[in-house]
């Protein structure tokens, strides 16, 4: 009886380890077409519409930045002149001295700006991707070099719309600097007008013409407006990005020194007779509101990483709340 039971035992025993070697086979089957399609994606992603698809989004970008800065551009290489508007006989607004120093001269300013935010947002980038949980979602796959475009690339487009937005208004307004009688060489007396009337045109004696169209781009101060938009994003990226919490006044020492180093910027404009105060406060108005737009409603820095999470999702994934997205 136990020989028999055995050799039936035994019997069964075999049809099961063929039907393991059989389904075996079918998963080895299985995984190696899966494979393939997995390495034929990467590929189509490298080689195929995907690459396409990315150097159409990098033109774009470039694209909307090049329509942005075409105001700019066109007041700086003097394409567009100022809107020549008249003056008030005896208005003691415009009869400071002509000034040749600067106390921030425009290269300092443009370098100065650009250079102090940019290493900046590349050092905390380059922080984030190597000592934090950096995953992106765009169509560059080294996420520093997606980090830094993203936020490199919404700073330099704040930056265009700004000083767009304050050619268009020196051109349009055409505002007279409070040094304008001066540069011009002429006094209300040698034009023999009666105070509290309104002068509609004026010959300047100063041969040089580009002095006199500089005299009419008074409003507003693009100084002010370019120092505040600069300093000001990137205390918004010290905020979103410096988050070390052992010294608690760090960052707000950091933040406070920026937004007086801009609010300093505008102040000399007006000790070099370069811009009327109301100037300055107009300039210090659209920098500070340029960078709250491009901040939070353009750059990724305040993204929260909550929103992109899905049902499906766990909280171990790596879009889980511990885990950030550039």
């Amino acid at each position: 009886m136990l020989d028999a039971f055995g050799a039936q035992g035994a019997a069964v025993s075999v049809p099961s380890a063929e039907l393991q070697l059989k389904l075996s086979d079918k998963k080895v089957g299985l995984t190696a077409p899966r494979m393939g399609m997995d390495s034929g994606k990467k590929l189509l992603e490298i080689t195929g519409p995907a690459l396409s698809k990315r150097k159409f989004l990098v033109g774009l970008d470039l694209l909307c930045l090049f329509l942005a800065s075409i105001p700019f551009f066109a007041c700086e290489l003097k394409a567009v002149g100022p809107y020549k508007r008249g003056f008030i006989c005896g208005d003691p607004s415009i009869t400071y001295p002509y000034l040749h120093n600067e106390a921030i001269p425009d290269e300092l300013l443009i370098a100065g700006g650009i250079f102090i935010t940019g290493f900046a947002i590349a050092l905390g980038e380059c922080y984030r991707v190597r000592f934090q949980s950096i995953s992106s979602k765009s169509f560059v796959r080294n996420r520093y070099v997606s980090c830094l475009y993203k936020e490199l690339g919404s700073f330099l487009f704040g930056c265009c719309i700004g000083q767009s937005l304050t050619n268009m208004a020196k051109l349009s307004v055409g505002r007279l600097r409070p040094y304008f009688l001066s540069v011009c060489g002429i006094t209300y007396a040698s034009l023999n007008c009666t105070p509290g009337t309104y002068v509609a045109t004026v010959t300047c004696r100063n041969p040089d013409h580009r002095l006199e169209e500089e005299a009419r781009k008074s409003f507003f101060s693009g100084h002010a407006s370019f120092a505040m938009y600069a300093l000001l994003y990137l205390a918004f990226y010290l905020q979103a990005r410096l988050t070390w919490r052992g010294a608690r006044l760090l960052r707000p020492l950091l933040q406070s020194f920026l937004v007086l180093l801009a609010f300093y910027t505008g102040l000399t404009r007006i000790s070099d007779y370069k811009h009327h105060p109301s100037d300055v406060l107009t300039g210090y108005t659209q920098g500070a509101l340029t960078a709250y737009w491009v901040a939070f409603y353009i750059s990724p820095m305040f993204k929260s990483s909550s929103s992109d999470l899905s049902a499906a999702e766990t909280p171990d994934s790596p879009l889980s709340p511990h885990h950030t997205v550039c």
